[in-house]
């Protein structure tokens, strides 16, 4: 696939709010940097950083259909928060928009949210790109922005024990990957 950041970004543009187009942004320079630092595949970490929240904003029934008609997608989705839905959902949509073929970026878009087992370096580093970005300010953010300074895995597993304690905290059910991603890095 030929396309550039800045095409990438441009094309997600209007699907996006202001705020969530400069989070985006942020996430697809801190996606490179941590691609930089850990050996992952720089241009496919910035394609789907820039591509990760393409359906963040597409409306819940529509996303619901997707889920019930395309066999790649998990029905369990269904029976978790629909927050959860953009990453894959929007996978699928790129790949059929514009023609994203790749597997490595439709992973790292599909999983950004949730992690799952097995997750590879680039998959990693835009789940965490995404979760410290600069303009993320939240309890326990810091101390991941430190780990990442060095261990990727060590990093990747604090966010997801940070996500996992917050949802508990709410009462709010957890996907069972994000469980996996976090099993699987401890």
């Amino acid at each position: 696939m030929k396309i550039s950041r800045e095409e990438a970004l441009e094309y997600v543009r209007p699907a996006l709010k202001t705020s969530r187009y400069e989070h985006t942004v942020r996430v697809t320079d801190q996606a490179v940097e941590l691609a930089e630092r850990f050996h992952a595949n720089v241009k496919k970490a910035e394609l789907a950083a820039a591509f990760h929240d393409y359906a963040k904003y597409k409306p819940v029934k529509l996303m619901e259909r997707w889920i019930e008609s395309d066999r790649r997608l998990p029905k369990a989705l269904l029976d978790y928060h629909h927050e959860l839905w953009h990453g894959p959902v929007g996978a699928l949509m790129l790949e059929q928009e514009v023609g994203l073929t790749d597997g490595e970026i439709i992973s790292a878009i599909s999983c950004h949210t949730t992690g799952k087992k097995h997750m590879s370096t680039l998959d990693k580093v835009v789940f965490l790109a995404d979760y410290i970005e600069p303009g993320r300010e939240f309890p326990g953010v810091d101390q991941v922005r430190n780990k990442a300074e060095e261990n990727l895995d060590e990093a990747c597993a604090l966010a997801l024990k940070n996500t996992i304690i917050f949802l508990i905290g709410k009462e709010r059910t957890v996907y069972p990957d994000t469980f996996h991603a976090y099993n699987d890095l401890i």
